[in-house]
């Protein structure tokens, strides 16, 4: 008896990039590297159902198509190079019990903890970064898709994230990323492809 790959990738293509065919387990990571603008951006977007796309990805055997936009998207969480921030302050992010989380993780990523009772506008760009990362791993979604998520951030901040991923990694979520540094491809990433005319090609 076999076990489905947590994150399975069939056919998927737009007008813009594609097709992509692609198959992640439970606590593996791929790490994709290329030139700005060879699509990297659009791939993950795509299997986050945030654009328009035709194909077929799969969650641990079932077929995105059989859950709404919302669902899923809790599920395969995307984390944009630059975050969208909806509210003006930083803990409007936070709902609930999220801010227990926030308050746990900011720590870990040399955030102040004042910094999530501050104004959105207030925090520096590599802040902002942290915070939306904190915002996804809240989630506790099993697929992470990172666009960047260190494009911002100084050695020790990177340092931070990483330590944190590879935590994530070794629990069994699967992520795929985004990333400029094939230093942190290699770093991160048990599998590394590159994007090329917005096709996945092995690294």
């Amino acid at each position: 008896m076999t076990t489905a790959p947590r994150l399975r990738i069939a056919g998927l293509h737009s007008e813009l990039a594609g097709p992509f065919e692609l198959e992640l387990g439970a606590g593996e990571c791929l790490a994709i590297t290329g030139p700005s603008g060879a699509g990297k951006s659009l791939f993950l977007r795509m299997v986050a159902d945030l654009d328009a796309c035709q194909g077929e990805v799969f969650l641990d055997g079932v077929e995105r198509r059989r859950m709404t936009a919302p669902a899923w998207r809790r599920q395969v969480v995307y984390n944009a190079a630059e975050a969208g921030w909806w509210r003006e302050a930083v803990a409007e992010h936070f709902p609930g019990h999220l801010m227990d989380f926030a308050r746990t993780m900011a720590p870990r990523l040399g955030l102040a903890p004042e910094l999530l009772s501050a104004q959105v506008v207030q925090l520096s760009t590599g802040e902002r970064q942290r915070v939306a990362l904190i915002r996804a791993l809240a989630l506790a979604s099993p697929v992470l898709l990172l666009d960047e998520p260190t494009g911002a951030l100084d050695q020790d901040s990177t340092q931070r994230v990483e330590a944190l991923l590879h935590e994530r990694l070794a629990a069994g979520v699967t992520i795929a990323m985004v990333t400029h540094s094939a230093e942190q491809a290699a770093r991160l990433g048990q599998r590394h492809m590159r994007m090329e005319n917005r096709h996945l090609v092995a690294a």
